[in-house]
């Protein structure tokens, strides 16, 4: 199996149905949530399903569109609007008051859209990634176009940058893949502390 087939394989397993067309067990934790339950904090501090859904395709969006391809955000076609939500950040960082606002306001179809639309759009980046660019080195260039696109809170310029000196093929498996995986993890103790677990 080739890099490109690999990564899309696991990217498959960490996405809605719609994204890939192949079935895995890991998309019912989000797909088999009513709206209501997408809502639920079971504890203090903890996230809600909504938020990690958001928070998930935030951070992919924009560690691959504007620092792995340097292209435009999916979030910058309307996300915004359509998911009634006000930041632009990733979401890291982000107050227990900030949570509990975004799960509140928050359009749930909106956002499993949104998520789908980003995990459409990391399919197209790596398909079309050359094979050398894999191995390319993120630089403080690459970073600052998410900075600019306003992803990030509290990332100061010329302090050391999560992500500086990865390759891209290290930006996208954090990011697309094993960052997934673990907020997918983190999704199932929500639901088995709510009561709703798998």
């Amino acid at each position: 199996m080739d890099l490109l087939t690999f990564f899309l394989r696991q990217h498959a397993a960490v996405h809605a149905r719609d994204v890939s067309g192949l079935i895995f067990a890991g998309q019912r934790v989000f797909g088999e949530a009513s709206d209501d339950q997408m809502r639920m904090r079971p504890g203090q501090g903890l996230n809600s399903l909504v938020w990690l859904l958001w928070h998930m395709a935030r951070t992919e969006d924009a560690a691959v569109n504007p620092v792995v391809a340097g292209r435009a955000q999916v979030l910058d076609d309307e996300w915004m609007r359509r998911m009634h939500v006000r930041w632009r950040i990733i979401g890291t960082g982000m107050t227990d008051d900030e949570v509990t606002e975004m799960t509140a306001r928050a359009d749930i179809a909106a956002v499993r859209a949104y998520r789908s639309a980003v995990g459409l759009r990391t399919r197209e980046v790596v398909q079309a990634l050359r094979a050398a660019a894999w191995d390319e080195i993120i630089g403080v260039e690459d970073i600052r176009r998410g900075a600019v696109a306003g992803a990030f809170r509290d990332w100061v310029e010329g302090e050391h940058y999560p992500w500086l000196g990865w390759t891209r093929g290290d930006q996208l498996a954090s990011s697309a893949l094993r960052h997934n995986a673990a907020h997918i993890g983190e999704a199932v103790t929500v639901r088995g502390l709510a009561g709703f677990g798998l």
